[in-house]
């Protein structure tokens, strides 16, 4: 679809509701910061709280699963470039935080963020798309973004660790082909969607193929990637 930048397959529609594929990679607006060079990088995202609700819990921190809203403007000109509402049939977005889903500005403007808060958020080149710049979305080179973002749910994040030992129910901390295979049944049923009978195995397969590196025929934390610090 216009307007996305995939950096990976995108998953289906449904990721968000039941964390179905919470296995699976997300692709939502992101590419990585270039023209670095290795050099510090020393801009830094300018935070303006339009809205702030009155119960502000939980706060966003980096793993949690989000959903939001968000248009992106030059600030040069102040010309619209992406906006979620016209994406996905009007749908907000679901991602993970912190990991890179999105552009590393977006990483950073939506930490500590609550349900119900709208940010106007400025990011400097260096926390966007850099000295290249991005052809598709018309983001010119060494471009400075503002965007407008409206938060409306904080989850716990598909690589959590509670995600990890809700599916691991033998607890020897790896996932088993039959244990990730039980959680899409349960998780199937519970968003009670209709799928073709092929999903199950398709969707089982593919995350083997993408997160079992080593081929052991298990997906062990490490692959699993756990984005919270916690010990398992």
């Amino acid at each position: 679809a216009a307007g996305t930048v995939p950096r990976r397959r995108p998953p289906p529609s449904d990721m968000g509701r039941g964390l179905t594929l919470l296995l699976l990679p997300l692709a939502l607006l992101a590419a990585p910061a270039q023209g670095e060079g290795g050099t510090a990088v020393a801009d830094e995202v300018q935070i303006e709280v339009l809205h702030l609700p009155e119960t502000c819990s939980p706060k966003s921190k980096k793993g949690d699963l989000l959903n939001a809203h968000y248009d992106g403007f030059l600030a040069s000109n102040g010309s619209k470039f992406y906006c979620s509402r016209t994406q996905n049939e009007g749908h907000p977005k679901w991602f993970v935080l912190g990991v890179g889903q999105v552009i590393k500005g977006l990483d950073t403007a939506m930490m500590n963020m609550c349900p119900g808060e709208k940010r106007k958020v400025t990011i400097p080149p260096s926390l966007a798309y850099g000295q290249q710049g991005y052809a598709q979305l018309k983001i010119p080179p060494n471009a400075t973004l503002i965007f407008e973002i409206e938060l409306y749910a904080v989850n716990k994040g598909p690589r959590s660790v509670e995600a990890f030992k809700q599916i691991d129910k033998d607890g020897d901390k790896k996932l088993s082909e039959l244990e990730i295979s039980q959680y899409l049944k349960e998780e199937f049923a519970r968003d009670g969607k209709k799928r073709h009978p092929s999903a199950h195995d398709e969707i089982l397969a593919d995350i083997f193929k993408k997160n079992d590196r080593d081929g052991d025929g298990f997906i062990s934390a490490k692959e699993y990637n756990v984005y919270q610090h916690d010990e398992l």
